[in-house]
């Protein structure tokens, strides 16, 4: 069973320990699934609005420019091929939908071992309480100072919390987020994971 030793808001060690069970945690397996999950979740993001026009859409006349022969030309059709400027683009790019469907056994088993690297790398803190007493940038960089997280963090909570959210929106590489709605991109992305016995548990429960 892994143990993690919690800390308390002034970064020190305290007494108490959280014992992760081992139906949490998969080291053996998930590595292809990772992936799978991982490249899911980027394919979403994607728009997929890109658009080009191809010689039948491109604006421009339809007309035959010279006779097929006698000129000393290459023969041409009309001004909309490709090979001229002005012309469509030949095998170009259009709209269309890059979701890719992960199966929740899947995403669950990508989860599980992507919180088990962090947790063997020595990325996961737990700390007694996430908590505030102002909406204060500066009091955020200070909490994750002392814990030693650095200003590369997810921060997973078990309820939202209005200060903390305020306090990390200037932070472009801190996100606090519930440890409900969290996924194996995001697990992945920042350097360390900040979170409270609560969110743990939380958290547990969906990689149980």
């Amino acid at each position: 069973m892994t143990t993690l030793n919690i800390k308390n808001v002034e970064g020190g060690e305290t007494s108490a320990n959280f014992e992760i069970p081992e139906n949490w945690l998969e080291a053996t397996k998930g590595a292809q699934a990772v992936k799978d999950s991982v490249v899911a979740f980027l394919a979403g993001l994607r728009s997929g609005t890109h658009s080009t026009k191809t010689r039948g859409t491109v604006n421009v006349s339809g007309a035959k420019p010279w006779r097929q022969k006698g000129t000393g030309r290459a023969r041409a059709g009309n001004a909309g091929s490709p090979v001229w400027v002005g012309g469509g683009v030949a095998f170009g790019p259009h709209p269309r939908n890059y979701e890719k469907r992960v199966n929740k056994k899947v995403e669950r088993l990508a989860l599980k071992r992507s919180f088990t690297d962090r947790v063997n790398a020595g990325d996961v803190i737990v700390v007694e309480k996430l908590q505030l007493d102002s909406p204060k940038t500066k009091g955020m960089v200070a909490f994750l100072d002392k814990i030693q997280a650095g200003q590369n963090t997810l921060v997973l909570v078990d309820e939202y919390d209005e200060n903390l959210d305020l306090a990390s929106r200037n932070l472009p590489n801190v996100l606090v987020l519930k440890a409900s709605s969290v996924n194996t991109y995001l697990m992945l992305l920042f350097k360390k994971i900040v979170m409270t016995d609560a969110s743990l548990r939380q958290l547990g429960e969906r990689l149980a």
